[in-house]
């Protein structure tokens, strides 16, 4: 085991977030190592002000990012940040992963595309969901949840947001309760600069369905694509193999 290499899982995150390596941290597990690289972006991080000039900024610069990832040879690289996917668009983020995977062979993930891998994976097809975000953004989400044919029965966005980053596992939580419908098959927590691993199976017990947060399904999709056999305990059912 000592002589034998582990698959690399790559991250990209975004500048100012302070809360993200420290829950994929949480989440590793022998089978595998874990890399980060910082993405692009300038202004306020965190602020829901000028969040699209930044998510822009953030996608413009992915191919210096990845440059400096590849060089660790990870078997994905994945974009830790769900807002990007909602400047995207389906049609563009589809056409730009396939542009980086061509150009760099190597897998590309991003987090709202995780997200939605894990929901059929549930066979979830009425999501509820909340975010840390703006109303517009929440919206763009909404729209961008049912592009990819899930029925959303319930949404809201986190009140009195200033940062996103300053936000609570606790907050977290609450939007679980907040947003969470008995017509709903599974919660979706958007939002990666919002800390929520250490909530996912308290949330599960508590409203008895299958809760998800955008870092977790990402780091369930990476070890799906890397082809790593690895049951994380302790962050909710799709970690651990039981939802």
């Amino acid at each position: 085991m000592m002589n034998k290499t582990l698959p690399r899982l790559g991250f990209l995150i975004p500048p100012g977030n302070p809360n993200t390596e420290g829950e994929v941290i949480k989440m590793a597990a022998p089978e595998f190592s874990i890399h980060f690289t910082r993405m692009v972006a300038h202004g306020e991080t965190g602020s829901l002000e000028g969040q699209d000039e930044r998510n822009q900024t953030q996608i413009d610069h992915l191919p210096e990012n990845i440059e400096l990832l590849k060089l660790v040879k990870p078997a994905v690289i994945a974009m830790a940040h769900t807002a990007s996917s909602y400047t995207l668009g389906k049609s563009n983020e589809a056409h730009l992963i396939e542009k980086l995977e061509d150009q760099y062979e190597i897998r590309f993930i991003t987090a709202f595309g995780s997200v939605v891998k894990a929901l059929k994976h549930l066979k979830a097809k009425k999501i509820a969901f909340g975010t840390p975000y703006s109303e517009q953004n929440t919206l763009r989400c909404k729209n961008l949840l049912e592009a990819y044919g899930f029925e959303v029965v319930s949404f809201g966005n986190l009140p009195g947001v200033k940062n996103i980053y300053d936000e609570t596992t606790e907050r977290a939580l609450q939007l679980v309760h907040q947003v969470n419908s008995s017509a709903a098959d599974a919660v979706f927590v958007s939002g990666v600069g919002m800390p929520t691993v250490d909530i996912l199976a308290q949330g599960e017990a508590e409203i008895g369905k299958p809760v998800i947060s955008s870092i977790a399904a990402t780091m369930w999709n990476a070890l799906q694509v890397a082809k790593v056999d690895s049951r994380i305990e302790n962050f909710g059912g799709l970690l651990s193999g039981k939802s």
